[in-house]
């Protein structure tokens, strides 16, 4: 694998976030976004591949149409995590509906007066296209409790309620255009008479309301009317005689009902040729938000679509700004969560990215980082989960054998020292494709809300995602200045100032014999007290060091390395007649003021007081207690403390740095 360098730089300034598509186990199409009781609640309709005993769905091939059969209701507080409530609607629940129709379109919900409206399209049982229903709940997630029929005078497609702020009640819907009428305040009659429209090959039907003037020529659908400030709004798919493909499109007027004055399209047709797009506007938390769809999940089929979301601006004069598909979306991820960096909120020319499983592509997408200098930069990372004194550490999933680190500014946050693919030590491999899931510790800890930019350094480099993790589950970091600490009830000592591993190649533990120990230890001690590497002050959660823990935190390969550590002892008085007992999973040499005290060679496991130095005697004042732990296949921890002759600990004594 070609050598390559990859760094992740965390930038301050602030930018659109969430993850594009934002459902992501299923097809999720026609998005109806509502705000009820500070929470989101999103009902879109639900596209599925058609099953094989159907061959035609509204008189066209069922593999090649959209195929829908229920409805479900997801929900979310922050734009980014949403939870599936499931089914609340189903074709062969609605009296007077097809069973199999499989036409279940764009629906809509509101509340009005503490009651729950759900308002969905459907073919009739008999008859010619389709009628409206309406279903009931006293929650936004139901149980919802169908109406035995349709809306009279509704015949079409997608319907859209606006509750005004005096409480009157507007249906809009596609059908001979787009229609729109009062509703009454059951909410599931129109308010006025019926006409009777007759149709040019033959026969009539009897449809209210009236339609919606001012709008542009050509095919039209999916109607969404929203209210803000004095201007009312109908945005609407449009297909322009030109193109072929659904914008979405927008008229305003000082009227519910219109006359409409067209403005414009505000999100231009798909880039892919998505032949559809649906959509709705919401206000939450004192931002504007679009809902919309598009194929991401099924690029080779256009009926089978994806919820999107992107903030909205509004100019001075009520107008829409355009709004430009992301991958990015809305919304704060936090550290702590899996950042999708290929979802970018902006990349660098030539950056691709491609399916990790093009015969599930639910799994996602990477990013592909052509070479030296290619970025992504992923936006609006919190990083307040991660705690201050605690290690953390990133973790990269990447398709890299190289070094990579993680900088904000010209600060350096992290490094992953990586020289060889192995299936063993801190970095898992993934058989299959050859993917490395890579970890390394955070050095700097980024405040706030921020972004992270992967950035290119050798030839190329593929990446999926990035974590951001606290690991306080054995370690602390000790600032300097800290306190003495005393050794824990059992006389084990917890603080330790320990070298970043040393790479140690031992074929076997069973090598490690007192003469093997010996002229290791005169070999490789020279080399600590010149500048070899950095060292940390811990202190341990648990009465055993786990020094392979340290090993993943520091970025070093846990297997087949050599450890360094210090711990200064201040006795306030005299200690005579005391022992050094140490356990070690690997083989350990302890010294006291530089004078050795005790050797556990062999295969070891960690055992508490395995070994137990000569008696001993520390004067009033400061003592140095020093050890070296190798280790080859297995994990290396150990546990020390000092006993009397008993057996019993000694604990009358201060550990500092």
């Amino acid at each position: 694998m070609k050598q390559q360098l990859l760094s992740l730089l965390a930038l301050a300034t602030l930018s659109a976030s969430a993850q594009n598509a934002v459902i992501r186990d299923q097809f999720t199409a026609d998005p109806t976004a509502r705000v009820f009781h500070g929470r989101v609640y999103l009902y879109p309709s639900h596209d599925i591949p058609a099953p094989p005993t159907v061959t035609e769905i509204a008189g066209h091939p069922a593999g090649e149409w959209f195929c829908m059969a229920d409805y479900h209701v997801f929900s979310s507080d922050n734009l980014t995590d949403w939870t599936d409530h499931g089914v609340i609607v189903s074709q062969e629940q609605v009296p007077w509906g097809k069973p199999d129709a499989y036409s279940m379109w764009a629906p809509d919900c509101v509340e009005r007066g503490g009651k729950y409206y759900f308002y969905f399209p459907n073919a009739p049982k008999s008859g010619r296209g389709f009628a409206i229903g309406v279903a009931t709940a006293d929650s936004p997630t139901g149980p919802f409790r169908l109406e035995p029929e349709p809306i009279k005078g509704v015949m079409g497609i997608d319907p859209c309620v606006l509750v005004d702020k005096d409480g009157t009640s507007y249906i809009y819907w596609s059908g001979m255009g787009i229609r729109g009428a009062r509703l009454k305040s059951n909410m599931k009659e129109l308010d006025g008479e019926l006409e009777t429209v007759s149709f040019p090959q033959g026969g009539s039907v009897k449809v209210g309301g009236q339609q919606m003037a001012g709008l542009p020529e050509g095919f039209k659908e999916g109607p969404f009317a929203f209210r803000r400030g004095d201007w009312y709004y109908l945005t609407f798919p449009w297909v322009r005689k030109e193109k072929g493909t659904e914008t979405l499109a927008y008229a305003m007027s000082r009227s519910p009902l219109g006359p409409w004055d067209f403005k414009g399209v505000f999100m231009q047709e798909h880039a892919n040729g998505c032949w559809t797009n649906h959509h709705s506007f919401v206000e939450y938390q004192g931002q504007w938000y679009l809902f919309y769809h598009h194929n991401d999940y099924s690029p080779w089929m256009d009926k089978r679509r994806s919820v999107c979301i992107e903030r909205v601006t509004f100019l001075k004069d009520g107008t829409i700004q355009e709004v430009k598909p992301t991958l990015r979306g809305v919304g704060t991820t936090k550290a702590t969560d899996r950042m999708e960096v290929d979802r970018y909120s902006a990349a660098s020319t030539g950056t691709t990215i491609a399916y990790l499983d093009t015969l599930n592509r639910f799994r996602g997408w990477y990013a592909a980082l052509p070479g030296k200098g290619s970025w992504v930069r992923y936006g609006e990372v919190d990083y307040a989960p991660l705690r201050d004194g605690a290690y953390a550490v990133v973790q990269v999933r990447a398709k890299a054998n190289t070094s990579l680190t993680l900088s904000s500014g010209k600060k350096l946050i992290a490094r992953i020292p990586v020289t060889v693919i192995t299936e063993r030590g801190g970095f898992r491999r993934d058989q299959s494709n050859q993917w490395l899931t890579l970890t390394a510790p955070l050095t700097v800890l980024p405040k706030g809300v921020s972004d992270v930019t992967v950035t290119c350094e050798g030839e190329s480099v593929d990446v999926d995602w990035v974590q951001l993790r606290n690991r306080p589950d054995y370690f602390t970091a000790v600032p300097a200045g800290a306190a003495p600490l005393a050794p824990d009830a059992d006389g084990f000592i917890r603080r330790w100032t320990l070298l970043e591993p040393v790479r140690h190649e031992v074929r076997s533990n069973i090598v490690l014999t007192e003469n093997y120990l010996k002229d290791m230890v005169a070999k490789e001690w020279p080399k600590v007290n010149v500048k070899r590497g950095k060292w940390h002050t811990i202190e341990s959660r648990t009465y055993n060091v786990r020094a392979f823990r340290f090993a993943e935190l520091t970025g070093h390969e846990p297997y087949h390395s050599l450890f360094w550590g210090t711990a200064v002892i201040v006795c306030p008085q005299e200690l005579q007649q005391v022992r050094l007992a140490a356990g070690s999973n690997g083989a350990s040499c302890w010294w006291v003021d530089d004078q050795p005290v005790l050797t556990l060679d062999g295969d070891r496991r960690m055992v508490q007081d395995d070994g137990v130095s000569q008696r001993l005697t520390l004067k009033a004042g400061h003592h140095v207690l020093r050890f070296c732990l190798v280790n080859g296949p297995g994990l290396s921890d150990f546990c020390v403390r000092f006993i009397d002759e008993k057996g019993n600990p000694i604990n009358n004594f201060l550990i500092t740095r």
